[in-house]
């Protein structure tokens, strides 16, 4: 019974039945012949196709037990929506890429150039060189 309160297909599964078997059933007491409507009149073919239809839903939903709802959200989608919120942001900005690359690899050492080693004389030239 419980069930049948929850679950909103199962009830128009049954509402669908019950309407297409009071429809086939009122066909049916026409007046005419009841093996006469049952062979020849499609209108009732139908609606006791749909009646069989609608039951056969119905059971196999109560049958299945109830559907669990899928959630929009949860941990996994926010951690999804960070890391690509993060991926762009170090993209876009220069000085954030900074910082990252700074926490990741260290500082970067700045230092200025001085050589240790003298430098070398300059040859002398020779003045006496044949022409």
């Amino acid at each position: 019974m419980q069930r049948l309160i929850q679950d909103e297909e199962l009830r128009t599964n049954i509402r669908n039945a019950y309407e297409s078997g009071r429809s086939a059933y009122g066909r049916l007491n026409n007046g005419k012949a009841p093996a006469k409507a049952l062979l020849d009149d499609k209108k009732l073919h139908k609606d006791i196709q749909a009646a069989s239809d609608a039951l056969r839903d119905a059971t196999d939903a109560l049958r299945d037990g109830p559907k669990k709802k899928k959630r929009k959200g949860g941990i996994g989608r926010l951690l999804v929506l960070g890391i690509v919120g993060g991926a762009v942001a170090i993209g876009v900005s220069s000085d954030l890429r900074n910082k990252v690359l700074d926490l990741l690899f260290g500082a970067e050492e700045e230092f200025d150039y001085t050589s240790t080693t003298a430098p070398s004389t300059p040859a002398p030239e020779t003045a006496g060189a044949t022409g």
